[in-house]
Order: structure tokens, then sequence, then C-alpha cells
């Protein structure tokens, strides 16, 4: 049982590094993009994909209640 935890843990561990490495990589292309100054046409880009993932989310979380 022990060596069930210990695993989890470790899982558990290096799917958080690699969620703060991924944030830690937006962020610097995020700062990149700013000082060049094309964050503006990055947003223009990058809101039609989120907002498409969002509606996704949406949906398949209203999915079930309709």
């Amino acid at each position: 049982m022990e060596t069930f935890l210990d695993l989890m843990l470790l899982r558990f561990g290096l799917i958080a590094a690699g969620l703060v490495v991924l944030a830690l990589i937006a962020f610097a292309v995020a700062v990149r993009f700013k000082r060049r100054g094309r964050l503006d046409e990055l947003r223009r880009y990058a809101d039609p994909v989120v907002r498409a993932g969002l509606r996704a989310a949406a949906r398949r979380l209203d999915g079930g209640r309709r």
C-alpha cells in the first residue's frame, strides 16, 4: 500500500511540475510579445480559440442536464 501511495504522490508531483513549467512558458511568451508590441495582435488571434474552447467546455458540462 505504501508503494502505491508513493507512486500516486510522485505522479501528482510530476503533473504539478508540468503545469508550473507550462505556465512559466506561457508567461515568458506573453512578456516577449508585450515587449515587441504584438500582444494585441496575439489577443486578436487567440480570442476566437479561447471562446470556442469555453463554449465546448460549457456544452460538455451542460450536456447531461438537458
